[in-house]
């Protein structure tokens, strides 16, 4: 059985550190198993994206850290043979720089890119989140990190279907 975890972060600033909020959506035995979503207390306080995903600094304040929520993201990744993200070169990033800065250990699971694979197979106009989701008809409230993650496992989950392997989705 491949389980695979896809992953959604929103940042406070411009640095890949400053995730302000992790969604998550479990994929086993090809249907979507559960979902995590947390807001995180980002490393500095100036919320810079605010205009894009709504979230302020009295929102995160109280939230725990990065390193703090790490065990319960590490409980939900258990088992995982990769992780999943729409762009994401983006959520690779952004999880390589929260464990750097954390001084944690990041395994090595490999990335599958919805983007990439809704490129190699839908013939679309543009391949962001929100259109892949619309030629899908999938519920989408966008730069809410449950939302965006949960989203990136239906598309994954609908990609397969239409025969594409994750293979051509792996992000090198």
């Amino acid at each position: 059985m491949t389980i695979s975890v896809s992953l959604d972060f929103e940042t406070a600033d411009n640095r890949p550190d400053s995730a302000c909020a992790i969604g998550m959506a479990r994929i086993e035995n090809g249907r979507i198993t559960d979902t995590l979503y947390t807001l995180l207390r980002p490393p500095r306080r100036r919320m810079l994206y605010t205009w894009v995903h709504g979230l302020h600094w009295n929102d995160v304040r109280d939230a725990p850290s990065f390193a703090e929520a790490w065990s319960s993201l590490l409980d939900f990744m258990q088992g995982a043979d990769h992780l999943a993200a729409h762009n994401a070169g983006f959520d690779r990033r952004v999880l390589q720089a929260c464990c750097a800065a954390a001084g944690l250990t990041l395994s090595g699971l490999p990335f599958l890119c919805t983007l990439k694979g809704s490129r190699r197979i839908l013939r679309l106009p543009s391949h962001k989140l929100s259109d892949v989701c619309a030629h899908f008809n999938i519920t989408l409230s966008h730069h809410h990190a449950g939302s965006d993650a949960r989203a990136a496992a239906e598309i994954l989950l609908r990609l397969r279907a239409m025969g594409l392997s994750d293979e051509l989705m792996r992000l090198q």
